[in-house]
This record gives structure tokens, sequence and C-alpha cells, in this order.
């Protein structure tokens, strides 16, 4: 049997291909590499100390020992690529309707993605974080990959706010800091 993440990886790659702006990648690096670091933060001070979510992985077999971090970097190797190049070039220049619409729709895609996760159980939340919550944080992150893409260094303030509201909200613990 296949697992999940194989299948979404092919998915992704796919996308990629027939929709993403491949030629141009070097143009979409910065904002890829931006969208990174943002995860490899999460993974390195909540993941395994105050999780909001992790993935629950489903073994292929038995002798295969898949983890969350895995996951995660199989995420940030395929999925954050696919969406930087389908994203960002097909963003809509013109009226902000339309711009607000493929936020939306973008945040929808990942919904769907995390609500399919959810039902598989491949994918835990906690500490107070629910589909809800994922769905704002898809909403902001959409809307700040972009402005990253023509002006990053107010992508970088928006993100701090962000971080600093989510981080009061959730009551996260000074632990968290190795």
């Amino acid at each position: 049997m296949l697992n999940i993440n194989v299948i979404y990886a092919f998915i992704w790659l796919f996308a990629m291909w027939k929709w993403g702006d491949i030629k141009n990648w070097q143009k979409y690096y910065p904002t890829f590499l931006f969208f990174v670091i943002g995860d490899f933060l999460y993974l390195y001070l909540l993941s395994d100390i105050y999780p909001m979510w992790r993935y629950a992985p489903q073994d292929m077999n038995e002798n295969t020992r898949i983890t969350n971090s895995h996951i995660s970097l199989l995420v940030m190797a395929i999925k954050y690529p696919a969406t930087i190049l389908m994203y960002l070039p097909n963003f809509p220049k013109e009226k902000i309707f339309k711009q607000i619409f493929f936020i939306l729709l973008w945040s929808f895609i990942y919904a769907i993605n995390e609500f399919i996760d959810l039902r598989l159980n491949i994918i835990n939340h906690s500490n107070g974080w629910n589909f809800y919550w994922s769905f704002l944080f898809n909403i902001v992150m959409f809307s700040i990959l972009r402005i990253h893409h023509c002006k990053p260094l107010y992508a970088w303030m928006f993100s701090i706010v962000f971080i600093v509201f989510l981080w009061n909200i959730f009551d996260i613990p000074s632990r968290v800091f190795r």
C-alpha cells in the first residue's frame, strides 16, 4: 500500500509541472526560503515541546521509522516549492477582489489537504490549535507570502506581529527556548 505522503508528493510535483513557473524559479527563490524558514522555526521551537500540530505518519511497513520531522521535511522540499511556483506567478495583478479570492482559493486548497489529513489521522492538533486556526493561519500565510515577494521587509514585520499574536493567544511557554 502506498503511503499517503508519497501520493501527496506526486500530486504536488505534477501540479508544479503543469501549472508552476519552473523556468523562472530564481525569481521566487527568496520567498520559498522565507516560507521554509518559518516552518523550520516552528519545527525547532514548538514541534517537540509545545506542538500546535504534529504529523502522525502512517508507516508503509513495520520497519519504516518515518517521523513528524521526516514528513515536515518532505513538505518543505516538495509542497512548498510547488506552492510558491504556482501561487506567486499566477497572483492577480488587478482588482483587490480577485487578489482576495486568490488568497482564499489557496487557503481552501491547503484546508482541504489538512481536512483529509485529519480524517486519515495523519495530523494531530493540540494545545488549543484546531482546523479553524489553521484556516486563519493559511489566509495570513498566503497574504504574507505575496507581500514577501513584493516587499520582503514588510513581510518580516507582519510575520513577527502575527507570531507574537499567536504566541500570546496560545500562551506558549518560555521553555520552548532551549
